[in-house]
């Protein structure tokens, strides 16, 4: 099986960077990963977030987009239950009109941030996340000018009108996300990186259970997962203990400006839980030589049965994260630009 590999980028803010040297680096990531000969290039929705500085995916896909040419850029994903589906179809019609053939709509239904961001997003309504299937029914209607005739708002079209819609993807990282994509007719990324535990039966179901959407779409899946690699097995883990303090702070609440350098990792007084903690985390994480990631990955897609994975890389040393896409490339052979 051929495999397709893509990339996802949550905009990790270095400790002693900002949030502008991140947004500048994604750009640059974004210019390397279509010459490297990468698919897709999506980002992500966080809010408040002190060490990720991707908050509003549909700006930063225009800004990408504009410095590729090739390469299919997307949302992974935008929250929606945050937001009108008809806004959202308008924001995306209007990236397909400029970008065609390029866009990706990734959709997710978690906050994307605390409950006070949450609250200040929803300020004035109440969302109710048991709506999120109709809300993806809606957009998906927007997006292909098919709100069917009893339809609250039947006749409604969403502006810009254009020929083309682009591909509607829900993230998610468990059966019942598999569920709606199915239900739904939509392209399912499971999110591997979340959820370590159960993604190959959740895509299974998924393929299983697809009902299409419009005439002649087929069932299409992908699997994220987060990947360090490096020149040898020994220095991606050094490289990796960045992620792993990272996410320790991320369960313990610990506030803390950034993404920490490998020293600050090394340095740290762990516990023995937090040991225990680090190695569960592990089983999100694919981690080791060109060699070594490129077994793991091709494993992975054989259990998941899809042929794209798509590689979520997190580090403090930006030009380790681009050599670390650049050996998947080359161990991979992928058709550079």
């Amino acid at each position: 099986m051929s495999l397709h590999l893509s990339v996802l980028d949550q905009s990790p803010i270095p400790e002693g960077s900002t949030a502008g040297e991140t947004l500048a680096q994604t750009a640059r990531l974004a210019k390397e990963a279509e010459r490297l000969g990468y698919r897709r290039f999506w980002v992500s929705e966080h809010h408040a977030a002190g060490n990720l500085a991707g908050s509003s995916p549909e700006v930063l896909i225009s800004h990408l987009a504009a410095v590729t040419s090739r390469i299919r850029v997307g949302s992974g994903g935008v929250m929606l239950p945050h937001y009108s589906a008809y806004k959202v179809a308008e924001n995306f019609r209007l990236l397909e009109a400029l970008y065609p053939g390029r866009i990706d709509v990734g959709l997710g239904r978690a906050p994307g941030g605390m409950p006070l961001a949450t609250k200040a997003l929803q300020e004035g309504r109440a969302a109710d996340i048991d709506r999120y299937p109709e809300q993806v029914a809606d957009l998906s209607a927007y997006l292909r000018d098919a709100l069917p005739p009893g339809h609250r708002f039947a006749g409604l079209k969403a502006s810009p009108l254009i020929p083309s819609a682009p591909p509607l993807w829900l993230l998610g990282s468990s059966e019942e996300s598999a569920r709606i994509a199915a239900e739904q007719g939509t392209a399912f990324a499971y999110a591997h990186f979340i959820n370590g535990y159960g993604g190959p039966e959740a895509v299974r179901w998924y393929r299983d259970h697809f009902r299409p959407a419009a005439q002649g779409n087929l069932p299409q899946a992908l699997v994220a997962v987060f990947t360090v690699c490096a020149e040898t097995d020994e220095e991606a883990e050094r490289l990796a203990s960045s992620m792993d303090l990272s996410f320790l702070f991320l369960e313990k609440g610990v506030q803390r400006p950034g993404i920490p350098s490998p020293q600050t990792a090394a340095n740290y007084p762990y516990t023995a839980y937090d040991r225990m903690r680090i190695e569960a985390n592990r089983s999100r994480m694919i981690i080791g030589s060109a060699a070594t990631v490129k077994a793991k990955l091709i494993e992975m897609s054989e259990r998941y049965g899809t042929d794209e994975l798509m590689i979520v890389t997190i580090m403090h040393d930006f030009e380790a994260r681009l050599r670390s896409y650049q050996l998947l490339a080359e161990a991979f052979g992928l058709p550079r630009a």
